[in-house]
């Protein structure tokens, strides 16, 4: 559309003199160097993998600007032709107006608070002059586009609204596929995912822990007061899970009555050790669901392992083994730290 308008204007200036069309077809230049350099920067911004909300309105605001900017020109300079006396010149300059209708409709037309007052600005200016001649063919030209503006506006809005109900749609069964139904806690697949993410923005030498816990004494609750209440009891313990931790670890359930808790950036072995302490406290207050009194136990088993050694699968695994171990030792907390000791002898 720019090199359009630039070759159009030049023409023009060919016919008129280069005085006015002429700083046109140089303005045209400037502002298509100026679309192209935002896109090719916004681009590869945006492209970067961990883009956040902030940083993205940011640069939509840039590529609003340098679109809005195109817009004012072709507007001003469309309203500038329709005031010469030259049909030829008028022909042309409605091509580009409509042609640069179209392009913003199916351009940006995901954006419509950018589409439709670039469409409006480009082209509102040059009909509203044409409508001003006192010529009934100009009448009908500009009824013509006047509709064609407003035909395109309902089009943006129809295919923002499609999109938008796709995408969210699309975001609610994501997060369905990656939460646990009943106590909305991310479930193992969330797990993995958030596993694998911080895994590799953590320094090699830092701690993680891997914590596994279930219930004791979960079964009685469901025969006694039922399902309903076995439910209830089980939102619950997800919510005090979740109370329990710092900003940026993670609970989730593994199904049934086990769920697990990811600790990272660990300075220390204890730092694990007293989150274990701090949930089997929590879990062993009294709960009241439904307007019964019950109280439950767990033990908790954990693993320990540096960020360059670690992987889910096998800390989980370790982590379950302790977990057996504290239940047949009646400790209530046992901890795994093999592959603490499999990275000391390996650097030794």
């Amino acid at each position: 559309m720019s090199v359009g308008y630039v070759v159009s204007f030049a023409e023009m200036a060919s016919e008129t003199g280069p005085r006015v069309m002429g700083g046109f077809a140089i303005a045209g230049i400037f502002s298509g160097a100026v679309r192209v350099a935002t896109l090719v920067h916004g681009g590869s911004a945006a492209a970067m993998p961990r883009l956040d909300i902030q940083r993205a309105r940011v640069l939509e605001k840039r590529f609003a600007v340098a679109y809005f900017q195109f817009a004012f020109l072709l507007g001003l300079s469309a309203a500038y032709v329709f005031s010469l006396e030259s049909a030829r010149l008028h022909m042309l300059t409605m091509c580009l107006i409509v042609g640069y209708g179209a392009g913003a409709a199916a351009g940006v037309g995901l954006i419509p608070w950018i589409a439709i007052p670039s469409m409006a600005v480009a082209i509102v200016p040059g009909i509203v002059v044409a409508a001003l001649r006192w010529d009934p063919v100009y009448w009908v030209a500009a009824a013509m586009t006047t509709a064609l503006l407003a035909g395109g506006s309902q089009s943006v809005l129809r295919r923002y609204r499609v999109a938008s109900t796709e995408i969210a749609n699309r975001l609610t069964f994501e997060a369905l596929a990656r939460h646990d139904v009943l106590t909305t806690l991310p479930n193992r697949l969330a797990l993995r995912e958030w596993f694998d993410s911080h895994i590799a923005i953590g320094a090699d030498q830092q701690l993680i822990a891997v914590h596994c816990l279930d219930l004791d004494k979960f079964k009685p609750v469901n025969d006694v007061f039922g399902h309903p209440v076995g439910d209830g009891l089980l939102k619950t313990i997800a919510m005090r899970l979740t109370q329990a931790l710092r900003p940026g670890d993670i609970a989730a359930r593994l199904g049934g009555d086990e769920f697990a808790v990811i600790q990272r950036e660990l300075r220390h072995p204890e730092e694990a050790a007293a989150l274990a302490e701090r949930l089997r406290k929590a879990i062993a207050e009294p709960f009241s669901v439904q307007g019964h009194d019950i109280s439950v136990s767990t033990c908790i088993g954990y693993a320990l392992s540096r960020y360059e050694a670690a992987d889910l699968d096998d800390l989980l695994g370790l982590a379950d083994q302790a977990l057996y171990a504290a239940k047949n030792s009646r400790s209530g907390v046992e901890c795994d730290s093999s592959r603490l000791k499999l990275r000391g002898r390996l650097a030794a």
